[in-house]
């Protein structure tokens, strides 16, 4: 089906997956460190204070495309700290995969994201545009890296000097409310 989209992403950060867990685990905070893609987040349901299971947290993103998408998430399942699986609900529906394994002093990190295009949008333009859409996807996923690494290299930064040296994250492409 032309809305349907099937997306793995690989990144390799020098870090400990208890260090990306807490990282990408703590959605609130993905505004401040991935800002080109996260322009507001929110927390509707906390769910179990031990897991995150039942989680549900309320998103606004982007991408380089000038449209916006709202969507939610649900924590399905954690498997702290080798990663955790949520349930999209919104502008797409479907699943999300976050998988961190260890290789020596870095981090192997996947994501494997199954989602079906719901925004109308993206239905109409689906069938025409869909490398394009994807092209979106890989720039939103890249900007992740980017201020993935960033973040790590702020948290690892031996005093608070250093830590002002690190650049701040890719900001968005655009502003759109």
């Amino acid at each position: 089906m032309f809305t349907h989209y099937d997306f793995v992403t690989r990144w390799r950060v020098k870090a400990t997956c208890e260090e990306v867990s807490e990282i990408l685990s703590d959605a609130l905070d993905l505004k401040r460190w991935w800002p080109a893609v996260y322009l507001d987040v929110s927390e509707l349901k906390p769910g179990d204070p031990d897991t995150g299971v039942g989680r549900e947290i309320a998103l606004y993103t982007k991408g380089w495309l000038p449209y916006t998408l709202r969507w939610t998430f649900t924590v399905t399942e954690n498997r702290r700290p080798h990663g955790f699986t949520l349930i999209p609900h919104g502008d797409f529906e479907g699943s999300g995969v976050w998988t961190f394994t260890q290789d020596g002093e870095w981090c192997d990190i996947r994501y494997d994201w199954r989602i079906e295009a719901r925004k109308p949008l993206l239905r109409v333009l689906s069938p025409v545009l869909k490398p394009v859409l994807a092209a979106n996807h890989r720039w939103a996923m890249a900007r992740g890296e980017e201020s993935l690494r960033l973040e790590l290299e702020r948290r690892h930064a031996p005093d608070e000097a250093a830590r002002a040296r690190v650049p701040a994250p890719p900001q968005p492409s655009f502003t759109h409310r």
